[in-house]
């Protein structure tokens, strides 16, 4: 029988799987602790085919309970629940040979089909022992980052070359040591250079190294950043901007593994694993001649997109709070709150410097908010007062920050206001081009006659319409 267990001490959530399942005709069995779960396992005739398993319980955890069914069953699949969407659970959790990992809260039909992919699954890798737990490195409960995290977990026990993609200030560079960390080169150095950063003349030199009087100020041997990082992993960030010349040496190196120092006789083996980063678009860089297109696939083997700030609003409110807890801590003084208000007006805000930029704020309000809680009067004058030559230039931008306010402001009415008005919009531009004529206006917008004079109706628009042009348009 495919009896899937149930395993969490929220009942409400045992519940809600119990019925999804019972729909599905899925044989399951509720525990509410990892003790009873573990006690059953030893008494029943047989183990379940899949076990479903919240990470965070009184008693015994989840990823407790995770190693020993895992000690005892290598392949049964594991999927662990958890309300707290950080880094440090994903990748325990796959370490510790979880099938999967599934953020709460999660929709009801994707949870079962997740089981029933499960049950489907014939072997999988034998687990490890999950790390003590640690502070976390990343957190965001939005699906993009839980996808990232997905990504770094799987990516665990591998060498591979990973390529990020991210605007300026979205993490980047947190995502590469993250992966460092969770590598079997976790004991060796982790090396980061901004290639952009660098001279051009001074960069070769820096990450390969120059001999004793290669160069003019040459006066003694330098180690180049890939002996510096051997055994371990570099972090090459803004690689789109690399110049030529230092793409093809870099190239050479992912393709044999050796290098020479500026000036230098003798090869020197590379073991390294090389992880890039760019807020460029690569392929369009390839398009225009400016990145080497060899290079590129050498570099894009696993490929990670971070999400901008604004692309995860929603974790706008689980970041303040650490950050702020983060800056109290340093400066020995208590965390300070923000307002429910507040929060909701921080996620309207584009915050073009991502997630750098809401760390330097909460670093700001720390030390200038004048009281406990935050309130909007109390967040700086430039994000208060933002001028208008500061408004998204974009009109998905535009309206990203709209949809943001209605959500806070009016649940339940967002989808149809903002299409009435985009509709409003195209067949007002359309009408004005076209001097009212609505034939006109709806070849000009790619719709029907009837389409327009329909939409013009429900719309309200009726009596905005142009005298004089009735007659033309056979209505």
């Amino acid at each position: 029988m495919n009896t899937v267990w149930i395993v969490d001490d929220d009942r409400s959530i045992r519940w809600v799987l119990e019925k999804a399942l019972a729909r599905e005709d899925i044989a399951h069995r509720s525990f509410a602790s990892a003790n009873e779960a573990l006690i059953a396992l030893e008494t029943a005739p047989q183990p379940p085919k899949v076990l479903v398993s919240d990470i965070r319980m009184p008693g015994d955890s989840g990823l407790s309970l995770l190693q020993r069914v895992k000690a005892l069953y290598p392949q049964l699949p594991v999927i662990i629940m958890t309300a707290y969407s950080d880094l440090e659970s994903a990748v325990s959790a796959f370490q510790g040979g979880a099938f999967e990992y599934l953020p709460k809260p999660f929709d009801v039909d994707q949870a079962v089909a997740l089981v029933q992919r499960a049950l489907h699954q014939n072997s999988h890798q034998e687990g490890a022992h999950a790390e003590a737990p640690l502070a976390p490195e990343i957190l965001g409960q939005a699906p993009a980052m839980q996808e990232v995290f997905r990504a770094i977990g799987r990516l665990a026990q591998s060498h591979a070359t990973v390529l990020i993609n991210g605007e300026s200030g979205s993490g980047k560079e947190l995502v590469a040591r993250a992966l460092h960390r969770h590598s079997p080169r976790r004991d060796a150095p982790f090396i980061a250079i901004n290639t952009a950063a660098i001279p051009r003349d001074l960069l070769e030199s820096e990450l390969f190294g120059h001999e004793r009087g290669a160069f003019t100020g040459a006066a003694a041997q330098r180690r180049g950043r890939f002996e510096q990082a051997d055994g371990g992993t570099l972090f090459l960030d803004e690689i789109g901007d690399m110049p030529a010349e230092l793409q093809t040496r870099l190239l050479r190196v992912l393709s044999d593994n050796h290098f020479y120092r500026v000036g230098g006789q003798q090869p020197i083996r590379a073991n390294v694993r090389v992880i890039a980063a760019t807020h460029q678009h690569l392929e369009d860089r390839v398009r225009q001649g400016l990145f080497r297109e060899d290079l590129f696939h050498r570099l894009n083997v696993i490929r990670l997109r971070l999400p901008a700030l604004r692309e995860r609003r929603e974790d706008i409110p689980i970041l303040v709070r650490h950050f702020l807890q983060k800056r109290a801590q340093e400066l020995g003084v208590d965390a300070k709150r923000v307002s429910e208000a507040a929060i909701k007006y921080l996620q309207a805000q584009p915050f073009p410097g991502n997630v750098r930029q809401l760390e330097n704020l909460c670093h700001w309000l720390t030390v200038m908010a004048p009281g406990q809680t935050v309130e909007v009067a109390d967040l700086p004058p430039e994000m208060r007062d933002r001028p208008d030559r500061e408004a998204p230039v974009s009109w998905s931008e535009g309206l990203a920050t709209e949809a943001d306010r209605l959500i806070a402001s009016a649940p339940g009415e967002v989808f149809d206001r903002l299409t009435r008005d985009f509709e409003r919009t195209l067949i007002r531009r359309a009408l004005t081009a076209t001097g009212g004529r609505r034939i006109d206006a709806a070849q000009l917008l790619g719709i029907g006659r009837n389409t327009i004079t329909r939409k013009i109706h429900d719309l309200g628009m009726d009596e905005a319409r142009h005298p004089g042009h009735d007659a033309d348009e056979g209505e």
